[in-house]
């Protein structure tokens, strides 16, 4: 949007309404999956893991499992969802950043992406992204992406849920539709209710997610310059249908 900075393009669940997140989706929902990362990082990689960069790491959920296997770096775009990680996870260090132009000068034994890697939305973009994590990964090192979908698993599907806190609730539905299958796009339009004590309002938030064929996302990890380039399936116990998609920086 011409005019605004990266932060007001975000979802409103990014920003204002970042509070709210762990009510929306908890740390607790995430330890299966955090299991399976952990997982992945440490088979796929040819070197020792002790330390783990995760780029576009919200609000912490991922990493308040995995910090207790590595030391972790956790990058986000958004300075309210870093304020609410932080709270969750002191222990770990905070950077506010873009996962696509992010220069740390210094390496890690992995990269992580996770459902962040969504929010890209074009192949020159996800280029970028890939050449971010190549730079910051060492030699034999690993990196990990777990889109929402690839092309070839992508299903139009609605969800609700939500979660109560001390004083306060939320629930929420959440719409996957794609308007235009030609294109690299869908949308998640999320309604929100929050209730603060007695009072109950509502809101609407729309995501902005890219698109790729399980060819291009090995075609660009590829020219990168990663090897080894697989995708590996979720255990049946978490039954989601995308890949998570892992290469090796050469030694």
């Amino acid at each position: 949007m011409p005019g605004k900075t990266k932060n007001e393009q975000l979802p409103r669940l990014y920003r204002d309404l970042a509070g709210w997140f762990h009510l929306l989706t908890a740390p607790e929902d995430y330890a299966e999956e955090a299991k399976f990362y952990e997982s992945v990082l440490r088979n796929s990689s040819r070197i020792p893991v002790t330390e783990v960069l995760e780029l576009g790491s919200g609000c912490g959920n991922n990493a308040s499992h995995m910090k207790n296997s590595y030391r972790l770096t956790l990058i986000d775009l958004s300075e309210d969802m870093l304020a609410v990680s932080r709270r969750l996870n002191p222990e770990c260090e905070h950077i506010q950043g873009d996962m696509r132009d992010l220069r740390l000068g210094r390496q890690f034994d992995c990269v992580f992406v996770q459902d962040a890697i969504s929010h890209i939305t074009n192949p020159a973009d996800l280029s970028s992204v890939m050449k971010s994590t190549f730079i910051h990964c060492r030699p034999g090192g690993v990196v990990a992406f777990a889109p929402d979908f690839v092309r070839e698993t992508f299903q139009p599907l609605t969800q609700h849920g939500g979660h109560d806190g001390k004083g306060r609730s939320m629930r929420y539905l959440e719409w996957t539709w794609d308007p235009d299958p030609n294109d690299t796009n869908y949308l998640v339009d999320f309604a929100y209710l929050m209730k603060d004590g007695n009072d109950i309002r509502c809101a609407h938030d729309r995501f902005i997610l890219g698109l790729f064929g399980k060819e291009e996302w090995k075609r660009l990890l590829a020219d990168a310059g990663f090897v080894d380039i697989r995708l590996l399936p979720y255990p049946a116990e978490i039954n989601w249908p995308t890949p998570v998609i892992v290469g090796i920086k050469p030694e």
